[in-house]
């Protein structure tokens, strides 16, 4: 009896120190973010999208959103930002025997650009970033048979303008226009390359409509 009831008090030690020792871990990290410390910063965002892009995709999101998520790459880190590229591509479905484009690279990128937002705004831990830029990239073919990748829709998002959103009610788009997202369309309506790098600041565009505000 006084065996198992040493086993015991032994395995409650044992719990007891891995639980402070990663409360004082997790409090260091916060700590250390909170004071801009990049390289810090740059382990929880690359860790977190390291998370992401292994656990299971939630119901809510369309695995065309969620394959974008997974192709979430590190382009920049500051001591309260972080800048993502993001890949999307047209969605085929085989009709009538033959292949039609559903949604375009843009529209795509337009759907998975609030989920990255939201993601990088709320769900990182130990940090609060007060501001997330997403750069979706397409894949572009030449006449030549070669191929490239190009931005060609950038949305830089602050936490101050992420609160005026409604991301429960807001379409995808409607969130993008707010955010200020860039892009360019060509004459037959077909996304084009931009420049990603950041456009001088300016007001959200906004839509009128009330927003359910996030922290």
């Amino acid at each position: 009896m006084e065996w198992g009831l040493l086993a015991l008090v032994i395995v409650f030690l044992i719990v007891a120190y891995i639980v402070i020792q990663g409360t004082r871990a997790a409090m260091a990290w916060r700590k250390a973010a909170a004071a801009g410390d990049v390289d810090v910063i740059r382990r929880i965002v690359e860790d977190a999208i390291s998370a992401w892009q292994a656990i299971r995709r939630p119901k809510e999101v369309t695995p065309e959103v969620w394959r974008g998520i997974h192709s979430m790459e590190v382009v920049d880190i500051g001591p309260d930002s972080v800048r993502v590229s993001c890949q999307a591509e047209s969605e085929y479905r085989l009709l009538d025997r033959r292949w039609v484009e559903m949604a375009n690279p843009l529209q795509q990128g337009i759907a998975i650009t609030p989920r990255a937002v939201d993601m990088l705004l709320y769900e990182l831990p130990h940090v609060s970033l007060q501001q997330v830029q997403v750069d979706i990239y397409t894949t572009f073919r030449q006449p030549d048979g070669s191929s490239g990748r190009h931005c060609i829709l950038s949305t830089t998002a602050t936490r101050e303008a992420a609160r005026k959103v409604d991301w429960e009610e807001w379409t995808p788009a409607e969130i993008v226009e707010a955010l200020g997202g860039r892009f360019r369309l060509g004459d037959s309506g077909q996304p084009l390359p931009i420049d990603p790098e950041p456009a001088p600041a300016r007001k959200p565009a906004g839509n009128g409509r009330k927003a359910r505000a996030r922290a």
